[in-house]
This record gives structure tokens, sequence and C-alpha cells, in this order.
């Protein structure tokens, strides 16, 4: 491994801060973020992610190539739900292991926007069609959950909410960073790169500065989890660290099998290895009320996150420049 490259990612800004505010709650300090500025922090990063990538979308063209990355895509958010609920049927429940299986097969947008900032501090491209397949990575995995749920989970008690096939899509596509990432997506691809011009400084100039905070806050939010960890037991935080490599593993041989440049390969090694901590976990909370929605954010966030954004990207990375041949 090249211990070099690593440290550079863990010493990056994004790191640095998610560390400071893990710090800041361990240590019992009064710092805190008013309760309306992380949802903007959100609001505002699957705005200018959805719409940047859009316009970029709209720059280089809707391919039978851009058609075969989404397939791909789209299969990855349905074979690793899959295996999730099998790998874990002997230690949860069949609600725990569905839901955790949607939220690993679902991703996590923000560390896929730390991608993409290590792919430019390394001067790597990447096409803006990788917004559109992570867009569309969400909601297959939510739909794979509950299908496990139904095809494997004991009658459902009658206090239980029934879920038909029109709360479920609604739940999956509707869900409200979903709309907004796709709806944003399309916007950019409607109005295309002329008038990103002209919002370049919203959309990109304020990006890595809304990061941070973002970032800060949620490491907050993952030192508030940290006394969970005593009651899960040491096979569950290790599947929190094998999950996103063995996600990773097949992600890298389907970029490889399907011929994605580097960059893109990096990324869509990202997303299969990611877990989602927001919108999975909302949604598996309301359409399986049996499961435990803390479980599930402790292993993703707490565990999954901070090593994808550490040490797994630029493993990650490694492996690819190794895999392709990239000097």
């Amino acid at each position: 491994m090249d211990w070099g490259l690593a440290i550079a990612n863990v010493l990056n800004p994004a790191a640095l801060f998610f560390a400071l505010g893990f710090a800041a709650v361990l240590f019992k300090t009064d710092l805190e973020i008013p309760a309306p500025l992380p949802k903007l922090f959100s609001l505002y990063l699957i705005i200018a992610i959805g719409y940047t990538g859009g316009t970029k979308l709209a720059a280089s063209g809707l391919s039978g190539t851009v058609l075969l990355y989404i397939a791909a895509a789209v299969f990855m958010a349905l074979l690793v739900p899959v295996a999730v609920f099998f790998a874990l049927r002997r230690l949860l429940s069949v609600y725990d292991a569905a839901a955790m299986a949607a939220t690993y097969g679902s991703i996590s947008i923000v560390t896929f926007i730390v991608g993409t900032e290590f792919l430019d501090r390394n001067a790597q491209t990447y096409g803006g069609y990788m917004v559109a397949i992570m867009s569309l990575m969400e909601s297959p995995a939510i739909v794979a959950g509950i299908f496990l749920v139904r095809m494997f989970a004991p009658r459902r008690t009658l206090a239980a909410p029934k879920t038909n096939a029109a709360s479920l899509l609604r739940e999956s596509f509707l869900n409200a960073s979903v709309f907004l990432l796709l709806g944003s997506l399309l916007i950019g691809w409607v109005t295309g790169p002329a008038h990103g011009k002209s919002l370049e400084t919203f959309m990109s100039g304020l990006f890595k500065g809304m990061v941070i905070f973002f970032l800060l806050d949620t490491g907050m939010h993952a030192g508030r989890l940290i006394g969970i960890f005593k009651k899960t037991g040491a096979p569950l935080v290790i599947f929190g660290l094998v999950a996103p490599l063995a996600g990773a593993a097949l992600g890298l041989l389907v970029a490889k099998g399907i011929g994605m440049a580097p960059g893109d390969a990096l990324l869509f090694v990202i997303l299969c290895a990611s877990a989602s901590y927001i919108v999975a976990p909302a949604a598996m909370r309301h359409a399986v009320p049996e499961s435990n929605p803390g479980l599930v954010e402790l292993l993703s966030l707490g565990v999954t996150f901070p090593f994808n954004i550490t040490l797994g990207i630029p493993l990650y990375w490694m492996a690819i420049r190794w895999v392709w041949g990239v000097d």
C-alpha cells in the first residue's frame, strides 16, 4: 500500500473536519451547530452535485456506453443488498438484516464527493454521468431491502403499516434527497453548460466550504453514536470494515469488465463500497418499523464512512492503478 497517498488523504481537510467533529463530542465540548443548518448544508450539496453533474452530462451526451454504465450500477445496487442480507442472517433478525442490506446496497453522497475531490487533487478526470449513476443507485437497494423482508420475514404484526407497491415506489423514488438530486441533475442537463457558467460561483465556489461544515456536523453525529458500540459486538464492527472492501472488489471487477476509465472506475468502486446513512435508513425506518435504525446508522456512519474517506479511497485507487496499469 502507498502509505504516502493514504496519509495525504487522511490529512485532507474533509477527513480532518470529520475527525474534529467526532473529537468535539468525544471530549464533551460545548460545540454545536444550530439545528436548521445541517439540513441546509445537505440540501446545498445535493443541489450542487446534481446540477453540476447534469451540466457535464449535457456536455458529454447520453451514449450507449453511459447506458451500459447505468445498467451496471443498477445491477450492483441489487446484487449487494442480497449478498449483505444473507451474510448477516446469522447475526441479525430478518428486519435488521434487510435494513442493513438496503443501507449497504445504497450509496453515500458525501463519500462520492470526497472521491471527486481525491481525483481532482490527483489530476484525474471523470465523467459527469457518474452523478447520474450515483442518483440511480439509491432506490434499487431500498426496493431490494423491502422485497427481502416480504420474502423472508414471518407474518407482519397488525401494528406494522402495510407497504404496497405504490408506497414502496414513493418511498424509494420520491424520497426528498433522491427527488432533489434527480431534479437538480435534470435541471443541469436541460439548461446545459452555458447556464452552468453563470452559477459557477454558487455551485462550485462554495462547495468545498459546505463540505467542511457538513463533515464537521457528520463527525459530531458519529461521535454521539459511540456508546452503542458496547452493545453491538465485534462481529458487526468487523462487518462494517469488510463490507466496503467486498463491495469495492465486486465494483472493480465490473468496472474493468465494462471498460470504465480509471477516474470513472474509482467513483463506481466508491459507490459500490459506500453505505447510505441518510436516505436508505430513513426509508427503511418507515417501511420496516421492526428494524433498529440506530444499529444501521452506527455501522454505516460510525464504521464504514470514516474507513472509506480515510483509508478506503486511496486503497481503491491503488488497486485500480494496478489493475488498469496506470502509473
